[in-house]
């Protein structure tokens, strides 16, 4: 062995050793020093293979799906092609989905195949849509009859629905049995139930669900006592083509743990858990946000020209928008040649309006993703935005065109943004509010379409009412 290779290896376990105190003091998460870490060990190859099984054996499964995601292809290369056996299914289930078709490619197709047989269904389903339609079909024609199933089955659903989110492994015990009973088939078939669950389905002969009894409410109860005196008042029963979003809103609204997926009969095919609605809550608000911003979906660890090609579409839109401001802006031309100060003061007017106008689209498309904005409150929450907008424009009126009389003496001037202050704001309130509801109703995205249109709305309006009141009143 050469000395280089030997001052590589030194120098990793230094790093290692390192990185373990440091994880120490950390509360949770992927560290930096590990990446590192992690990077050294690579390095220093095959030799190090010891010291990386050890540091990779100390973290959580989500922190190892972090570090692949966060590893240069090279390098997540050479983590697969030595430690891929060394690593739980389940990590598998918490890699970012734009790589993931990346990471399966880099193992054989029968290992991948393992990963998904391994999975519980509602993971394994994530797993297969994620990836490219050619190595769907190489895993699918290697899981068993059972799994593969499954899987067609789930992928037929809806996408984003009750279907494609429930798992298949749950807990489903006939309405005339005792406590007793049940808790005893638990026990002796703890190898055919789920790892986890927090509820017992009582069902029918035809399989309908007759009640939901919380694991708490079984374990409490006599042994002789009679599953039906146990199951709750309410059934939750979701539709399996229900969209995700309608059942996350369900489990906020009834504080559920779980709940049972019904087919069109209405016959238990299987159940939502609210890690899987965590899940949703957290992709449904990403998604919004992202949207807000002109992003279709998250592209962090996309391609640099899938990336580039996705964004294109929205920034052309907006140059189109802009170019129709500058066109107003051409209108009074004369106006700002006479007057500079118009120019200098000019963007203050159209910021002001934008910003405003994005707090009241904010709360709005919130409110209309999340239900609380329909028919019966819309015009209600419309006319509020807007004498928020209002008031906000008279006090900044106030401000700004005292400003601007001292600034160039001027107390025309002053009057004069002072007023356009009023109006823009006014109308951003109104826009800002009322854009989304029409594009909701229009059936267009309101998170994707309404910033745009608010964008060239607050700043039309903002250039015209302040250079057309300049023009009548300086000029």
């Amino acid at each position: 062995m050469s000395p280089d290779r030997n001052l590589n290896t030194d120098t990793a376990d230094e790093t290692a050793d390192d990185t373990k105190s440091g994880q120490e003091n950390s509360l949770f998460g992927l560290q930096d020093a590990q990446v590192k870490a992690v990077t050294a060990l690579l390095h220093a190859g095959k030799d190090a293979r010891k010291p990386l099984q050890g540091l990779l054996g100390e973290m959580s499964n989500a922190d190892i799906a972090e570090l692949v995601a966060k590893l240069h292809n090279e390098h997540r290369e050479a983590l697969f092609d030595r430690h891929s056996q060394d690593f739980d299914p389940n990590m598998y289930a918490e890699i970012e989905t734009e790589i993931l078709s990346d990471v399966i490619g880099l193992m054989p197709t029968e290992e991948a195949a393992n990963i998904v047989d391994a999975l519980d269904s509602d993971d394994a389903l994530d797993l297969i849509i994620a990836l490219e339609e050619e190595q769907q079909d190489e895993i699918i024609r290697q899981l068993s009859a059972k799994t593969r199933l499954e899987l067609k089955e789930g992928m037929n659903f809806p996408e984003d629905s009750a279907g494609r989110l429930m798992q298949r492994e749950f807990v489903a015990i006939p309405q005339f049995w005792t406590v007793g009973k049940t808790i005893d088939y638990l026990r002796a078939a703890s190898d055919e139930i789920p790892d986890e669950f927090f509820d017992i389905f009582v069902i029918t002969p035809t399989y309908h669900v007759a009640g939901e009894i919380p694991l708490s409410r079984l374990i409490k109860a006599k042994r002789s006592e009679k599953l039906d005196s146990l199951t709750l008042d309410d059934i939750h029963a979701i539709p399996a083509d229900s969209d995700q979003e309608d059942v996350a809103r369900i489990f906020r609204r009834e504080n559920l743990s779980s709940a049972p997926v019904v087919d069109s009969s209405g016959r238990l095919i299987g159940v939502v858990t609210v890690d899987d609605i965590i899940h949703v809550i957290d992709e449904e608000a990403e998604e919004d946000f992202l949207k807000l911003g002109g992003i279709e979906e998250d592209d962090l660890y996309r391609a640099v020209l899938s990336t580039t090609s996705s964004r294109f579409r929205w920034l052309f839109l907006n140059l189109l928008t802009a170019i129709f401001a500058s066109l107003i802006i051409a209108l009074f031309e004369t106006t700002i040649d006479k007057i500079v100060a118009l120019a200098i003061l000019m963007p203050i007017v159209a910021s002001m309006g934008g910003n405003a106008g994005t707090q009241a689209l904010t709360v709005a498309v919130r409110a209309l993703a999340t239900k609380e904005l329909s028919r019966s409150n819309t015009l209600r929450i419309i006319w509020k935005e807007t004498l928020v907008g209002f008031i906000n424009g008279a006090v900044f009126a106030v401000l700004i065109g005292f400003a601007a009389t001292l600034w160039f003496q001027d107390y025309m001037l002053g009057g004069v943004i002072a007023a356009a202050m009023i109006i823009n704001l006014l109308v951003a309130g109104l826009f800002g509010a009322g854009i989304p509801v029409v594009l909701d109703r229009l059936g267009s995205d309101p998170a994707i379409s309404s910033t745009v249109v608010l964008t060239t709305a607050t700043d039309v309006i903002g250039f015209f009412a302040f250079l057309g009141l300049a023009s009548l009143f300086l000029v």
